[in-house]
């Protein structure tokens, strides 16, 4: 994996379906202290970890790379970064986190880093992915994770939940996080004098930091005691626990409460979508503008989802509902919600490019649900519908796809409000741009009479054996 090289103690490597982790003498002796203890058998017991053994198969490819162990993890199947998550999400990670240490210190183990990259969602289930990262325990050391945690989770964190600030976009432009002087800079007096940990962890921190740098020495060289440590980690879960964050501008939050015509079609969607499910059986179902997730839950019968939309407030609710059923439960187990804005998504990034891939990089669907999202990309987003046509044939997979025509009351009230440069938006440029890349399989008119239902099979790739 091109980021693994920040970690000098093991390497990742991606070997066909196998993922694969090559270990330091040192970080081997770590392992086999690990591996049969208590700590990590409770862990791995509740699923905090991803599934890791030692792989003897892989032996003689990893001595001749110069390592003399080789472990092997269960392959998570669709990776995701930070700026990706809704708030609840990152939250959750930066607690199991904070749960993961407060567990291997009195087992005699540490954790060299802090930062939301160790972990990954499986479904709405977050899991650390990076056991090079747990190494042993002095009785009195240092917490080097401390910087790095506020800065990657706690400071994105307080800046949502005190500002109503997005932390998408700060991370996604600086993916170290965000440097504890820039967010004291951004908090007033108040937040400072009357907001739990905002003067210890962010200005505080930041002031002794810059001191230590100015005194030519580490951040954090005082040897601290085991006790003292968790104190701190105990704190940052309370603080983190009493986080709350509720939009306040959000446009699609209350969809189906209070768009009419959404419910009234709801049935003969969900029918037209289990029938396309049944037809493809696919293992993985990308449902972009997914909103709450309801068709995300009809495809979660059939394999993984990824629940994609640009609202964070939406995210943040459906991963909310998910995380409240029973962790075994299908949807939960299944589902993977994420803020992506399909007219800017996430780019290939870190050194090189290779860090952090693009989201087609890291992920192809086997069907695609884009039901009432076209107009919305076209209009809303500025974007060509002949090019959306083409984005969607370049997946290689099935989609299903809602037409909404010129005359459905949606598109008449999202035309009031700007002016019509949109001409591409029309049947008879759609039914070219579909002729060009798909084949319509299924059609059906919802009632109303201006909504239309396609299931679309691409010319250039065999599903199923039709072509």
């Amino acid at each position: 994996m091109p980021g693994s090289y920040r970690d000098r103690s093991a390497r990742v490597f991606v070997a066909g379906d196998q993922v694969l982790r090559g270990l330091t003498a040192e970080a081997a002796e770590v392992w086999q202290r690990l591996q049969p203890s208590t700590f990590w058998r409770q862990i791995t017991a509740a699923g905090q970890v991803v599934p890791t053994q030692e792989s003897a198969d892989s032996q003689g490819w990893a001595s001749a790379r110069g390592y003399p162990l080789v472990l092997q993890h269960e392959r998570v199947p669709e990776l995701s970064w930070p700026w990706e998550w809704s708030f609840s999400m990152l939250r959750d990670a930066a607690l199991l986190q904070l749960s993961l240490l407060q567990q291997a210190l009195p087992a005699g183990f540490d954790m060299a880093d802090a930062t939301p990259f160790n972990f990954q969602f499986r479904g709405a289930n977050p899991q650390l992915i990076d056991v090079g990262s747990l190494r042993l325990r002095h009785e009195q050391g240092i917490w080097e994770g401390y910087r790095q945690f506020c800065e990657q989770f706690l400071a994105p964190l307080l800046l949502q939940s005190w500002k109503q600030v997005d932390f998408q976009p700060w991370l996604r432009g600086r993916m170290s996080g965000i440097p504890l002087r820039q967010l004291s800079g951004l908090l007033s007096w108040r937040d400072l004098l009357f907001r739990r940990g905002a003067f210890t962890h962010i200005w505080l921190h930041s002031r002794m930091a810059a001191a230590m740098r100015h005194r030519g020495g580490g951040e954090g060289t005082a040897a601290l005691s085991t006790q003292m440590v968790l104190n701190n980690l105990q704190g940052l879960s309370t603080l983190l626990q009493s986080l709350k964050w509720t939009a306040v501008d959000s446009e699609w939050r209350d969809y189906y409460e209070t768009a009419e015509h959404a419910s009234a079609h709801e049935a003969e969607k969900s029918r037209f979508v289990r029938a396309a499910c049944d037809r493809v059986q696919p293992q993985l179902t990308w449902d972009l503008g997914c909103n709450q997730g309801r068709f995300s839950r009809i495809a979660a019968e059939w394999g993984r989802v990824l629940a994609l939309d640009a609202d964070h407030a939406v995210i943040e609710r459906l991963y909310c509902s998910l995380t409240g059923e029973a962790s075994d439960s299908l949807s939960r187990q299944r589902i993977t919600p994420l803020v992506c804005n399909l007219a800017d998504p996430s780019p290939a990034q870190g050194w090189r490019l290779s860090e952090r891939g693009s989201l087609e990089s890291r992920s192809r669907p086997q069907l695609v649900l884009c039901l009432a999202l076209i107009h919305h990309l076209v209009m809303g987003s500025g974007l060509l519908l002949e090019d959306v046509i083409s984005w969607l044939a370049s997946l290689q997979a099935p989609v299903v796809l809602e037409w909404v025509e010129r005359t459905d009351p949606i598109i008449r009230n999202m035309l009031q409000q700007r002016r019509d440069v949109f001409a591409d938006y029309c049947d008879e440029r759609l039914q070219a741009a579909v002729g060009r890349h798909f084949r319509t399989v299924t059609e059906q008119r919802l009632s109303g009479g201006s909504r239309t239902l396609l299931l679309l099979l691409p010319l250039s790739a065999a599903t199923g054996g039709e072509a």
